[in-house]
């Protein structure tokens, strides 16, 4: 499972908003299953951020932002996150080896259900 949140960030704020990002990311490694994360900019727009984290599974992902003391340590990078979807299924990867194709981890109810769909 992959975390992709994107984030407008003033040049000024450049270095607070790294600061935060790596505080959480300090924290979200430690939770069980975390596999990577990555923080980057964008080349062409130097005001929009990325961070990027990967996930054994869903469940673990949310498993690990559900203790108090990560939605405390990760609220300041959150909350400078571009409202949009951000938790993605892993369906192709490539490494070294080769191409590996993963099965879906969609609920059944996906379409139907979550934070998407109010009603």
């Amino acid at each position: 499972m992959i975390s992709v949140t994107r984030h407008r960030v003033p040049d000024a704020a450049s270095a607070a908003f790294l600061a935060d990002a790596e505080a959480a990311l300090d924290l979200l490694r430690q939770r069980p299953g975390f596999v990577s994360a990555v923080v980057g900019r964008a080349t062409d727009d130097a005001e929009l951020w990325l961070v990027a984290t990967t996930w054994a599974d869903i469940g673990s992902f949310r498993r690990a932002l559900s203790p108090v003391e990560v939605r405390l340590g990760t609220f300041a990078l959150l909350s400078s996150a571009i409202d949009e979807p951000t938790a993605f299924e892993r369906l192709v990867g490539v490494d070294g080896t080769g191409l590996q194709r993963h099965g879906s981890d969609r609920a059944p109810d996906a379409d139907t259900s979550g934070p998407m769909h109010v009603g």
